[in-house]
């Protein structure tokens, strides 16, 4: 048995023997982020685009520099955990970046790739990032009818820290003030998800992006379906062409994070069907509040 795998399988009977509530662990992310997320890997690209369904989700950066990775996906079930606790636009990063690391369970780690650096860029990234959300679909009369909300995700962002006194604490706590329409999309459809299943997860985007997609999909999955590949790929498969040889990376890549998830959220019943993937009616990782 790898590391990898025995840690997750010792990290998924510490979260079977303790509810999230009772651990201090219960968490959220905004339903937006959810059907659909932002890049896995780094990308030149000034606009990226993911689809699911009649649900299309598109994030923009002003100057081509994206969030991507596991940090700002941990940034923004931050974000979204401190919005629906203390029901406040206004959140506090705190006045110390060691401290606020461990938050998100990173070590700080100086130098060009280390941690604080990549902590430092990719808040940058998140904050000056531009989201539309477009819902496009037909009437029983076969007319289009389309839905589209615009949001940014910071109105503004005080960052103080100092990465070279990361345990140093500044004269001002650093501050960012959400945006009234990523807040309000927040706190109106707050998807409930497991902190500690995040850290357990957060070597991998995808592994992230399949745990919070399968808890909110269980949350209203009334009899099994089956996804097709094409439809998956269009909404977690970034970085594979759409060619026969990427449809197959992406099936193998896809199957084998989801086995990591399952470990972590073993009641989600998901598996490979004959023709996609077929999910069954399973209780959330965390029922909706």
């Amino acid at each position: 048995m790898s590391k990898q795998v025995n840690r997750l399988i010792t990290e998924a009977l510490a979260i079977e023997a303790e509810e999230a509530k009772e651990a201090g662990a219960l968490g959220y992310m905004a339903r937006a982020l959810v059907q659909a997320t932002i890049p896995h890997r780094a990308t030149k690209e000034a606009t990226f685009t993911r689809r699911n369904g009649h649900y299309t989700f598109s994030i923009t950066s002003p100057n081509a520099a994206l969030p991507y990775g596991t940090v700002p996906r941990l940034l923004l079930a931050w974000l979204a955990t401190e919005a629906v606790v203390t029901q406040s636009r206004e959140l506090e990063l705190g006045n110390n970046l060691s401290d606020f690391m461990r938050q998100l369970d990173m070590v700080p780690t100086g130098g060009r790739w280390g941690s604080i650096t990549s902590l430092k860029n990719q808040t940058s990234r998140l904050f000056s990032s531009f989201i539309q959300c477009t819902y496009s679909a037909k009437d029983e009369q076969g007319k289009v009818q389309e839905a589209i909300q615009n949001m940014m995700i910071a109105d503004s962002a005080n960052l103080w820290w100092e990465p070279k006194a990361a345990k140093q604490s500044s004269l001002f706590a650093s501050t960012v003030r959400l945006s009234e329409s990523f807040y309000t999309e927040i706190v109106c459809n707050p998807v409930p998800v497991d902190i500690r299943a995040l850290r357990a997860l957060r070597r991998s985007p995808m592994a992230l992006d399949i745990y919070c997609w399968l808890t909110y999909r269980n949350s209203y999955l009334r009899k099994p379906t089956t996804i097709p590949w094409e439809g998956l790929q269009a909404q977690f498969g970034a970085g594979y062409p759409d060619t026969g040889q990427g449809k197959r990376d992406f099936k193998k890549s896809f199957l084998s994070h989801l086995k990591k998830v399952l470990t972590i959220y073993p009641d989600a019943r998901a598996s490979d069907g004959v023709s996609g993937l077929l999910i069954r009616p399973s209780k959330p990782h965390i029922p909706k509040v």
